[in-house]
């Protein structure tokens, strides 16, 4: 029984170590395999020799190079504004026309913008109105700007001048009454004194005397000069007369007969500058003895004043201040409400004829007609039909001038774009049906869109096309043969250039390995699949294409059919 025992345990030893044997011996001859199945999965692809087109193939639509909008703006030689209704259309896109030709025929419609005129009247009525009731301008004021009957300039000036003298002469009587108070307060609990009313006195006698004996002392001096002129008179008349002496000579001779003549001359000239010299000093006069005179009343008065009447005088001559100080603010306010309302007659007459203006031609503008070409060339697009109003934008066909040209734009990747330079003539797929088409690159910019991954390339089109016709085009370098070619997905940069990743094998007793190499590269052209390089290669080397997982030189990779 216990040799029994023994025996098995001997086979199940045996067992086990056959078992962790074959296993061990698996794991060896696998382990490649499976460390395989962890490595990046590449695809490849020869380094070959071939041709490379360096061009760049897209496709776009034909516009207008400079198409001219006809809008709304004349209708039977007239400007034209508003809503019409589109009676009927006269040609097509396509089309070709001469100036003058007629395109559509309009009938005059709503016109918002002479509704929208005359409601700003009305809104600037109300407001003129407004300002009326609340006290801000006379009612003449808005009378004046609606009729358009507004004075001269001058004549506003000379009512603002009149009103000023008007405050002027307040402004005096008012001092006039501040003194007088003054003075009569000065005299209260005492007795009267007229010091004041005579120095005012002997100042308006002394103004008057001082030009009153200048006009005199002219007058005199006048006086005898005519008393000479009439001796003279005498004398001439003496001799005209042929008076005789008591000798029976001539009485008067004929030198003293010119000399009497001459002196008259001079002597009425002399008179005649001394009146001219003493006429603003007679001008003078009245108003000085108006002043004297006034004076002489106020120190009189003032003389015969008893001292009890004194409390009378300055109550009276307080309640005059008082009086007076109210005229000159009243009048001070009428001058301000005087400049004010002068501002807003002119200001409201301009406004309301302006608005008034704009509605008359927007009501001689707005009539209905036909719309003629305004140039010759073709119909490029119609935005009107029959029976339906004309567009809120105005603009109602738009028009490909005689003898312009089109432009097409085309978006690209940055990349296409740097095979390519402004002045490119490019090639036209089926170019056997536009025999007579030429297509120029004009401009590379930033494409809006993509601007950091596109170029938007316009082109210059000439030629029997239309405005919307789509062009297929190929434009770049002619195709050149090259010794190592790649697909464009092998080549990778980073901060030292260009490089590709070819796969290199290492032999092993178990299999081979595949190695990541790096070859850095000058890429010579590129088409839209594959790149032309230059590198210390032999050709017919694998490059990596893609991968399953980020490959880094020198790294074991694995390929995508092993």
């Amino acid at each position: 029984m216990s040799e029994g025992n023994g025996n098995k345990r001997k086979e199940w030893v045996k067992n086990a170590a056959i078992i962790f044997l074959s296993v061990l011996l698996v794991l060896t001859f696998f382990s490649n395999t499976i460390m395989n199945y962890s490595l990046p999965e590449v695809a490849t692809q020869y380094v070959e020799s071939g041709s490379i087109t360096a061009k760049v193939r897209a496709s776009g639509v034909v516009e207008s190079g400079d198409p001219y909008s006809v809008k709304l703006k004349t209708v039977n030689d007239a400007t034209a504004t508003g809503v019409y209704d589109v009676d009927s259309v006269e040609v097509k896109a396509g089309d070709t026309v001469q100036k003058g030709d007629v395109l559509c025929h309009l009938t005059a419609g709503e016109s918002k913008e002479l509704e929208a005129a005359q409601e700003a009247l009305n809104k600037q009525l109300l407001e003129y109105e407004i300002q009326i009731l609340q006290g801000d301008a006379s009612s003449s004021v808005l009378a004046h700007a609606q009729s358009g009957s507004t004075s001269s300039m001058s004549s506003y000036q000379s009512l603002i001048v009149a009103k000023e003298a008007e405050i002027k002469q307040l402004e005096e009587e008012l001092e006039e009454a501040e003194d007088t108070l003054e003075a009569w307060k000065d005299e209260q609990g005492g007795t009267v004194s007229t010091k004041k009313e005579k120095q005012k006195l002997d100042a308006a006698k002394e103004a008057y005397d001082a030009v009153a004996d200048v006009v005199d002392a002219a007058k005199e001096q006048i006086d005898a000069w005519q008393k000479e002129i009439d001796a003279n008179d005498a004398l001439i008349q003496d001799y005209e007369d042929g008076k005789l002496n008591s000798d029976g000579e001539p009485a008067v001779s004929e030198a003293e007969y010119t000399a009497a003549q001459t002196n008259n001359e001079i002597l009425k000239k002399r008179i005649e500058e001394k009146k001219a010299e003493i006429a603003e000093d007679e001008a003078k006069l009245p108003a000085l003895k108006k002043a004297l005179d006034k004076a002489q009343s106020a120190y009189d008065n003032k003389a015969s004043d008893k001292a009890e009447d004194i409390a009378d005088e300055i109550s009276d001559w307080t309640k005059e201040v008082s009086n007076r100080q109210k005229k000159l603010d009243e009048a001070k306010k009428e001058k301000d409400k005087l400049v004010s309302d002068i501002v807003n007659e002119l200001s409201w007459s301009d406004t309301l004829a302006d608005l008034r203006e704009k509605i008359e031609k927007l009501k001689g503008e707005h009539v209905g007609g036909e719309v003629t070409a305004p140039i010759s060339g073709s119909i490029i697009s119609v935005y009107v039909k029959s029976g339906q109003e004309t567009p809120g934008d105005g603009v109602l066909f738009t028009i490909q001038p005689e003898g312009k040209g089109y432009t097409m734009q085309v978006s690209v990747t940055n990349e296409q774009a740097k095979r390519l330079s402004v002045g490119d003539r490019a090639e036209l797929v089926n170019s056997w049906r536009y025999d007579d088409v030429d297509v120029v690159l004009s401009s590379i910019k930033p494409d809006p869109q993509k601007p950091s991954q596109s170029k938007l390339l316009t082109f210059d089109v000439t030629g029997s096309v239309m405005d919307g016709q789509n062009l297929n085009i190929s434009i770049g370098q002619r195709s050149a043969n090259y010794d190592f070619t790649v697909p464009n997905s092998a080549i990778r940069e980073d901060n030292n250039g260009k490089f590709i990743l070819i796969v290199e094998t290492k032999s092993t007793p178990l299999s081979n390995r595949y190695i990541a190499t790096r070859v850095d590269v000058e890429v010579l052209a590129s088409d839209d699949t594959r790149s032309a390089i230059s590198a210390a290669l032999y050709g017919y080397e694998y490059v990596i294409t893609t991968s399953t997982a980020p490959v880094e030189a020198g790294k074991q990779v694995r390929l995508a059919n092993n």
